[in-house]
């Protein structure tokens, strides 16, 4: 019934997930690289602001007491060109060092918060023009959706939140701001600067908790849409997996691939020794480069017949000895040399002189013992 009805009772499998990324659909906050500029960007104020105030506030003096801008007349046009030159060069100096570290800071901040949210994601596709969003009834769509709804209520809801919070902060600070009517200008502004500057702290802060919880929802609301039912889950098994008749044609082919190369050897094998039926090993033995017999291709059952097959093709000797076929199966792997009990060594020397003698090799045979 479940799976009838559709239930997606399965969380998303890493080939799930990775799909919807390739499809930009990942879980990203709107608002949280915004909010954590904002704060940051606050933050800077705070601390180079002062700085960069006083650098204005020194270069403005200058500029209204320079001479060739109150007197220009009293100036040759060569002379003029100059400290117009040098009053640019100082204005780009005396500006850029405060200036540069603020917008770098902010914009590799802007980078790290989106990459943080979604990690590096290159979607050339989404370049592309897409004539479907032209589509005025989708548009329609699109803005009275549930979704759109529950962005709406959100909007308002971080605007009366960072209401409460700018209230808060300044409730505590009505008096001083009665009595700053007994203050000098300068104290006035630097104290209205100050406590702006801190109502906006707060309030940044308000918005990048927002934000954060925004973006856990969003991660959780992107889990939730991409869980899987019983049939979308077999069918992800499926295609990972591949097609049950490709699998075991696939798994036909392995073993064949593996008997292949396991009897493959026989053709240049002196002798095979049989069980008779149950086991097959071909030995290869050169008594002039070799100083034990080795063993070529083995085999059971299947194995064992194509084997004897192979060896009565090419006409290798074929010897049954039953205990010798089952210690060579059983001790010895294909490509090593021969090491086993002596009584069976003796067994072999005497199953190759046989295989030699037949042949019409019985001058090159091992000697048993």
């Amino acid at each position: 019934m479940a799976e009838e009805n559709g239930d997606k009772k399965h969380d998303p499998t890493p080939r799930r997930l990775e799909q919807a990324r390739e499809k930009g659909q990942v879980a990203k906050s709107q608002d949280l690289a915004a909010a954590v500029i904002l704060l940051l960007a606050i933050v800077l104020l705070m601390t180079l602001g002062k700085i960069i105030t006083e650098n204005l506030f020194e270069y403005s003096q200058k500029m209204l007491l320079e001479p060739m801008l109150l007197i220009p007349e009293n100036q040759e046009i060569d002379s003029l060109k100059q400290s117009v030159q040098s009053l640019f060069h100082e204005t780009v100096i005396r500006f850029m060092k405060p200036l540069s570290i603020f917008f770098i800071l902010l914009l590799v901040t802007a980078v790290v918060a989106n990459i943080a949210q979604i990690g590096f994601l290159w979607l050339p596709d989404k370049l592309n023009f897409d004539f479907t969003r032209l589509d005025p009834i989708k548009g329609f769509g699109r803005i009275f959706s549930m979704q759109s709804v529950v962005r709406l209520l959100m909007g308002i809801g971080k605007i009366i939140i960072c209401a409460v919070v700018a209230w808060y902060a300044v409730e505590g600070s009505f008096g001083e701001i009665l009595n700053l009517s007994e203050n000098e200008t300068n104290q006035i502004a630097a104290f209205l600067v100050w406590m702006l500057l801190m109502i906006a702290l707060k309030v940044a802060v308000a918005l990048v908790i927002i934000a954060l919880i925004d973006f856990m929802y969003q991660r959780w609301k992107q889990m939730q849409d991409l869980r899987m039912t019983d049939q979308e889950m077999r069918d992800e098994v499926k295609n990972m997996l591949g097609d049950p008749q490709i699998i075991s044609k696939r798994r036909q082919i392995q073993r064949e691939m593996a008997q292949k190369q396991r009897t493959q050897g026989t053709p240049e094998a002196d002798v095979v020794v049989t069980n008779p039926t149950h086991f097959a090993v071909a030995i290869k033995y050169d008594i002039r480069t070799m100083e034990y017999p080795v063993v070529v291709a083995q085999g059971a059952d299947h194995l064992a017949f194509q084997i004897r097959k192979i060896a009565a093709e090419h006409r290798i000797p074929v010897v049954e000895r039953k205990a010798l076929a089952r210690a060579l199966f059983a001790s010895v792997e294909i490509g090593s040399p021969v090491k086993i009990e002596e009584e069976h060594m003796k067994t072999l020397a005497e199953v190759i002189a046989y295989a030699y003698w037949l042949t019409g090799r019985g001058n090159l045979a091992p000697k048993a013992g």
